[in-house]
């Protein structure tokens, strides 16, 4: 059924600031004059983003809303004023996009209101003229690989002849005719050499190894590595060096963290070219023309760059003093002479610089929302602790301005706290402007992001923890770290909430299935709630890494793997839900289907216990819909409102335009 949900009534405690809201000059001020951000603010589009030079230095592009609608714009790189925009999409938007590197098109991919069956189009300089490159139905494409010995062409993977599996073309961006390169029979992975020729093909053996093969130019492979199945998600093929005779390499093989080495394809000889103490290599900056390494970084609480090539030391160093938190260098002229940085800090907005490495200057380009340089945000403060197996785990707390001094890394006495679980789980949140965690300590809440074992970047030990313990030891890594948030007096033990999407999602489902009274509600989004079901409906191009899959989570194909998975599926206990539940879900969502959230929700529902289900007709795996995002924010802030007692705009126009449909049994 549909209905009115109760939550739109709440009104803010007497102590929050109530709206309008006004711009603030200073980012720090006393409690009682902190307002609340609007949710527009930091959850409606941004003013503009993802600036990339094209290839040759004459134009920069940027997405940036056009009614209300992100879009391609593009400017001349030194006349930003200038700037039009080429696309004028009407629907969910352009979410992400490339140079192709003859600079003469940007090329980009969309699905339908989000069922991830991605066309590839291109979007011509400068007459914008959009065209599908892969117009096939029920397909899927990506773009692979690009080359400069190739400019005017791009591999891609498309599943046209089997859903299941990409075969591998070499696509005309003129013409729009396709070579076949590879014709794939059960290969999760390839790498293609800088004339778009598939080299190496990687597949999942009966062993769960994962084995990386050589493509003869007859079409036929042979062996060249494996990598067992604890390394899998730790070792990983970059590509080839200017001579492609080498093969770049981040490998764990016979060590905890992933370094960065070069194999010779022949004769099998490697070589190690770099690490980082503490943490897996996972940004490596690779020459565009002469594809040698310059630079390597890895994360651990912060993100840190290390200099292998002399040429970009300065170069480095002269960035790293200009911005103001952790950068990275993603766009680049192919002369390597110009640089586009994003700058991103906790407490300000994601900020755009351009590197000159001709006269070694870097000058801003545009910040992503003007609006936060005017508003009260928090600093995200990292802290690394112990899980009661001895585990290290890296954290972010943020703090809500109204109840902590500034420069203070503890709250004046214990708040209401939210859990946010990220997702993945084979990801990990860091340090950086995060919308959740503003909204939310605006709101008067602490906000604890956990880097649970399983999460990236921190080792294939750490990784390899989390093998089958969805739901346990995953899990358990989360209850400690909010122990700890209640023994260090930062969080009022009876006003807790977890909270998340996807794997997060699944977090506090089980949260409030596995310890129910330990959370005061929970919010899943997009989560999976039935573990066998989960990997029953994948999408059929996850078939290759099924292997992976069976290993970190549990088999779906024995009676012995059914029955641990129902053992860690929340649907198993939803009896013992006690506490308020809030889920959301995307009806075309590829992932966790509608029918992950639909069987709890019923199943729920046939027990007589409460439960606000929104559902969104046009979205998939996440809310991309600007008026989406805001009104399921709108739903869920009153809601944590109701249940923890922070503060709580009002949804006044925040539902206008969403699709959402709000069902409450």
């Amino acid at each position: 059924m549909f209905v009115r949900s109760p939550f739109w009534s709440v009104t803010p405690p007497p102590d929050c600031a109530s709206p309008p809201l006004s711009p603030l000059d200073s980012p720090h001020l006393p409690a009682a004059a902190v307002p609340l951000i609007a949710r527009a603010t930091l959850f409606g589009n941004p003013d503009r983003a993802l600036p990339k030079i094209s290839p040759d230095g004459v134009w920069i592009a940027y997405l940036a809303p056009v009614g209300g609608v992100m879009n391609l714009w593009v400017a001349p790189a030194d006349a930003l004023s200038e700037a039009r925009p080429l696309t004028h999409d009407r629907g969910r938007g352009i979410q992400s996009y490339h140079w192709a590197l003859d600079s003469r098109s940007l090329l980009y991919v969309q699905d339908r209101n989000g069922d991830e069956n991605f066309h590839l189009y291109r979007a011509g300089i400068p007459d914008g003229e959009a065209a599908d490159l892969t117009p096939l139905p029920r397909v899927r494409a990506l773009i692979h690989a690009v080359s400069p010995r190739r400019p005017g062409e791009v591999l891609i993977g498309l599943n046209d002849r089997n859903p299941r599996l990409y075969d591998y073309y070499r696509l005309n961006l003129e013409t729009g005719h396709r070579e076949l390169m590879f014709e794939n029979h059960g290969y999760a992975a390839v790498t293609a050499d800088h004339s778009l020729r598939v080299c190496l093909a990687s597949r999942f053996g009966p062993d769960h190894a994962f084995h990386i093969e050589r493509v003869r130019a007859d079409g036929g492979v042979e062996p060249f590595l494996v990598v067992s199945p604890e390394d899998v998600l730790t070792t990983h093929v970059l590509g080839f060096d200017d001579s492609e005779e080498w093969v770049y390499l981040l490998d764990s093989r016979g060590r905890d963290r992933a370094v960065l080495k070069r194999i010779h394809l022949e004769t099998g000889a490697d070589e190690f070219l770099a690490d980082d103490p503490r943490a897996d290599l996972d940004q490596i900056m690779i020459h565009p023309t002469r594809h040698h390494i310059q630079a390597v970084s890895a994360n651990y609480t912060r993100r840190e760059w290390h200099a292998l090539d002399p040429e970009v030391a300065s170069a480095l160093s002269a960035v790293r003093e200009a911005a103001r938190g952790d950068f990275t260098i993603h766009a680049r002229t192919l002369d390597d002479r110009t640089w586009i940085i994003t700058d991103n800090q906790p407490d300000g907005p994601v900020a755009y610089l351009r590197h000159d490495r001709n006269t070694g200057a870097t000058t801003p380009l545009f910040t992503s929302r003007e609006a936060l340089l005017r508003v009260p945000l928090a600093p995200m403060h990292p802290v690394v602790l112990r899980a009661r197996d001895g585990l290290s785990l890296v954290n972010y707390l943020t703090l809500p301005p109204l109840h902590t001094e500034p420069g203070r890394d503890r709250p004046r006495q214990p708040v209401p706290l939210v859990l946010w679980v990220h997702g993945g789980p084979w990801s990990r949140d860091t340090w950086q402007y995060n919308p959740i965690h503003q909204w939310l300590a605006n709101r008067g809440y602490a906000v604890l992001s956990v880097n649970y074992r399983g999460s990236t970047g921190f080792g294939k030990g750490f990784l390899n923890a989390a093998n089958r313990e969805w739901g346990a030891g995953m899990q358990d890594d989360l209850l400690d770290v909010v122990d700890w948030a209640v023994a260090s007096g930062i969080a009022d033990p009876e006003k807790v909430a977890i909270a998340g999407g996807s794997y997060g999602g699944y977090a506090a489902l089980t949260g409030l299935t596995r310890t129910p009274d330990r959370f005061a509600c929970g919010v899943s989004l997009v989560g999976p709630s039935n573990l066998l079901t989960l990997l029953r409906n994948a999408p059929p191009y996850w078939a290759a890494i099924m292997p992976l899959l069976t290993d970190r989570i549990g088999d779906a194909d024995t009676e012995e793997g059914r029955a641990f998975l129902a053992s860690r599926s929340p649907l198993t206990y939803v009896d013992r839900i006690c506490r308020p539940l809030l889920i959301g879900q995307g009806a075309n969502d590829p992932r966790v289907t509608r029918a992950e959230s639909d069987q709890i929700v019923e199943a729920m529902r046939e027990r007589g216990i409460p439960v606000t289900y929104v559902v969104y007709p046009d979205e998939g795996h996440g809310f991309v819909r600007p008026p989406n995002r805001l009104s399921f924010n709108a739903v869920m802030e009153e809601f944590l409102a109701r249940h923890l007692g922070g503060c709580s705009e009002p949804m006044g126009a925040d539902r206008e335009g969403s699709s959402m449909e709000i069902h409450e049994y």
